[in-house]
């Protein structure tokens, strides 16, 4: 199977596995007619395309191992956010959301924001609002980010954070609501599931952020730049980032010392509201 089949092959297994195209793009977070485009070869799907399809049809390893080993041949992929924008940012919340119910260990790096999976309903409205959706897609999308937070709470995952001190400092939000959302990492950090570590200001550094990205189990790594979403699937390419997560990790601090941090962030925050 090469990639150009994908599409085909796609649709035999669909077609075997007796599902109705309408379940499987609704559980692969894509609409009818991509779904349709993407079995006829109109449209080359993307890796995230086919992950979310196989894990839609509820295929054996081997089989996912299989087509996915066809959709990794370009073992780098770029996906412009206008295109992000035609398709919708709250349907890519969704098949976001779809990824990472079949992720094991979710490792992000953050230098730019708060992570999504961490934010509160004000931060994440701050995020989208600078991208001048219409009112109706804006609450569509807050809500597709937020309902992403269920995964924190479920067994047989792990989540690890790693977010340098700079972006808690950043103030998109009024002083009382950047508390707030100082106040949901703390908590968040509590979970079992999640592992939160802040690299500090203080103290020497043995790296440079660069940009932030995630690592979905040793699969895929997905870097957010200014134009574009890129998908990387070699795993020489995935090892390096791993490897570049793992530095941080060791630079940040993590338990109670992280918490300690996040009080005095937040107590600031507190205090400047008080002055005015």
């Amino acid at each position: 199977m090469n990639r150009s089949g994908l599409g085909a092959a796609l649709w035999e297994l669909r077609e075997s596995s007796g599902w109705e195209a309408k379940a499987v793009a609704r559980g692969a977070a894509m609409s009818r007619s991509k779904l349709s485009k993407i079995e006829t070869g109109n449209v080359t799907p993307s890796i995230t395309d086919v992950d979310c399809i196989l894990s839609a049809l509820g295929v054996s390893e081997e089989v996912k191992a299989e087509f996915m080993a066809a959709a990794r041949t370009a073992a780098t992929e770029v996906t412009a956010w206008r295109l992000v924008r035609r398709l919708g940012y709250s349907r890519k919340q969704q098949q976001i959301q779809a990824l990472e119910s079949q992720t094991a260990l979710l490792r992000l790096f953050q230098s730019s924001l708060v992570p999504g999976l961490l934010q509160t309903p004000e931060y994440a409205r701050a995020v989208f609002a600078r991208k001048d959706l219409p009112e109706t897609q804006l609450e569509r999308t807050i809500g597709a980010r937020l309902a992403r937070q269920a995964a924190l709470y479920s067994d047989g995952k792990a989540f690890r954070f790693i977010v340098t001190e700079p972006v808690l400092h950043w103030q998109i939000l009024p002083t009382l609501a950047m508390a707030g959302q100082i106040d949901r990492l703390i908590s968040a950090s509590r979970l079992p599931s999640v592992d939160i570590g802040i690299v500090p200001l203080s103290g020497p550094q043995q790296d440079f952020p660069g940009h932030s990205f995630s690592i979905k189990d040793t699969r895929t790594v997905t870097i957010e730049m200014v134009h574009a979403e890129t998908v990387v699937t070699d795993p020489r390419d995935v090892s390096q980032y791993i490897e570049k997560f793992e530095g941080f990790s060791r630079a940040a601090l993590s338990g109670d010392d992280m918490r300690a941090l996040l009080e005095n962030i937040r107590d600031e925050f507190l205090r400047e509201q008080e002055t005015g």
